[in-house]
């Protein structure tokens, strides 16, 4: 990437902001998964398994996979508002939001039904991912690895069939695999310290947070 372009990067489209989210994301998958039995994240999958359920009548499993969905779409509204109610200022104020939810449904984790600690993350996914849309210039998800696994194939070939840089399919490439480690890291985390598990991605989106309200208007990759 030409210097020049690199210099003017806003500073929540830097790769180490897109990683930390992705980290985030994939965390978040795997501990909602594994307490609550749906999806934060992949509401391609929470949709898949209402209409697999309620396909073959088991309507009360198939309509456990509804609230996040809702929660999801509601996360989208408040994001929506917020990027046009604070502009450049809608990334760390939602960071900050997300950070406060995931602290909250953390001290209240043994007090809150299943349902509402659902309802949180996948709003905080939900204003993630319509928040945080880019990488380098490049539309990217922190919540799900498809579009990224195909820019990083693309940018593959783009490389080898054209000789040109290698930097997007390695930016999407480890974008893909710090999600993976995330899940990891969550399903190992929620496990094994149940009660402190949401502490982590807390701590990755303050980094996030940091790196949004550090000086300087422009930051470099």
């Amino acid at each position: 990437m030409d210097t020049t372009v690199a210099s003017s990067i806003r500073r929540d489209e830097t790769v180490p902001v897109a990683l930390l989210l992705a980290f985030a994301g994939g965390y978040l998958d795997a501990y909602t998964w594994i307490i609550h039995g749906v999806m934060a994240n992949a509401q391609t999958a929470n949709l898949v398994l209402l209409w697999v359920y309620g396909s073959i009548g088991e309507w009360t499993t198939a309509l456990h996979f509804v609230p996040p969905i809702v929660a999801f779409a509601t996360g989208i509204v408040a994001a929506a508002w917020l990027r046009r109610a604070a502009g450049g200022r809608a990334s760390p104020i939602s960071t900050l939001i997300e950070i406060l939810l995931l602290v909250t449904i953390g001290i209240l984790h043994n007090r809150l039904p299943d349902l509402a600690g659902t309802l949180g993350i996948s709003f905080v996914a939900a204003m993630q991912t319509a928040i945080f849309t880019k990488v380098e210039g490049l539309a990217y998800s922190s919540v799900m690895i498809t579009g990224n696994m195909r820019q990083a194939i693309e940018g593959v070939f783009t490389a080898v069939s054209r000789g040109g840089s290698s930097r997007r399919a390695g930016v999407f490439a480890t974008l893909c695999a710090t999600f993976g480690l995330g899940a990891a890291v969550g399903a190992f985390a929620t496990k094994q310290i149940p009660n402190l598990a949401l502490g982590i991605p807390v701590i990755a989106l303050l980094l996030v947070l940091l790196r949004c309200e550090s000086p300087g208007d422009e930051a470099s990759p």
